[in-house]
């Protein structure tokens, strides 16, 4: 199961004043305990305000001081990218590329300059997914391109795209139905998601990004991209590997009890 720490997000208001304000001791500190939480990648996003290409130097530079854990660079800049990509010391991630054809044209060859993992979007040019059809439809553009570039199907992180749920009720479920037949069909990919996404504009987030991350476990989603500071969250998570019979004879759960990282 792959975490991807998703704190380090220009987006959110505290971090882009943080990037502002050069508060490296802030933003160290936050790298620091996602990988501490069990991150196994830090998202890395410098897309608000001006700068851009600037900041991404300077924060992958600053994450990288603190952490050994490899880097998710995340931007819709394909310049940025490559700036974070040039900087990074061990086999990076990209978020992402789609089958929308000047991100495909843009990302791909960084892909392939870089040899990194890439978050792909079931996203085409015709706009967002409207069924799980449509998704698998995307998914094999994606796979058989990405894959016919030389990228390696482990390489590979599909993103169904969660919807709101506030806005549809039964996008929940068709995710979940998207989730299992991207399975079925690609079992030699990762399956990633935004948590968040799901919950947005509605009360009580959490609760309902928790419960869609077990359901997803269920339908063999694995990887996340989380806070992995919300402990509730990373525990249910080792449950639900657990119980889909991912973690054998449980000894990763036994192991994070006993260091008191897991708790109900």
């Amino acid at each position: 199961m792959i975490v991807i720490g998703e704190l380090i997000n220009s987006t959110r208001k505290a971090i882009a004043q943080a990037i502002e304000q050069r508060d490296e001791v802030y933003l160290k500190d936050l790298a620091r305990r996602q990988v501490e939480a069990g991150a196994h990648f830090i998202d890395v996003n410098a897309a608000a305000g001006g700068n851009e290409i600037e900041n991404m130097q300077w924060l992958v530079e600053l994450v990288q001081e603190v952490v050994d854990v490899p880097l998710c660079i995340d931007s819709p800049n394909p310049a940025a990218i490559k700036v974070g990509l040039e900087l990074c010391r061990q086999k990076p991630m990209i978020n992402s590329i789609s089958a929308e054809n000047e991100r495909w044209e843009e990302v791909l060859p960084l892909v392939k300059q870089y040899k990194t993992k890439v978050i792909a979007l079931c996203m085409d040019s015709k706009g967002m997914p409207e069924s799980v059809e449509d998704r698998l439809r995307v998914a094999d553009q994606l796979v058989t391109g990405l894959t016919a570039a030389g990228i390696s199907e482990d390489d590979i992180y599909l993103d169904p795209l969660v919807k709101p749920l506030g806005v549809n009720h039964n996008f929940g479920v068709e995710i979940l139905e998207s989730t299992r037949a991207l399975r079925q069909k690609y079992p030699g990919v990762h399956l990633v998601s935004g948590l968040s996404n799901v919950s947005y504009g509605l009360p009580e987030r959490k609760l309902l990004n928790r419960v869609f991350m077990v359901m997803s476990v269920a339908m063999r989603m694995d990887a996340f991209i989380l806070d992995p500071l919300d402990q509730t969250i990373m525990s249910l998570l080792a449950a639900s590997r657990s119980l889909s019979g991912q973690d054998e004879y449980c000894m990763d759960y036994i192991a994070g009890v006993r260091a008191g990282k897991i708790k109900a």
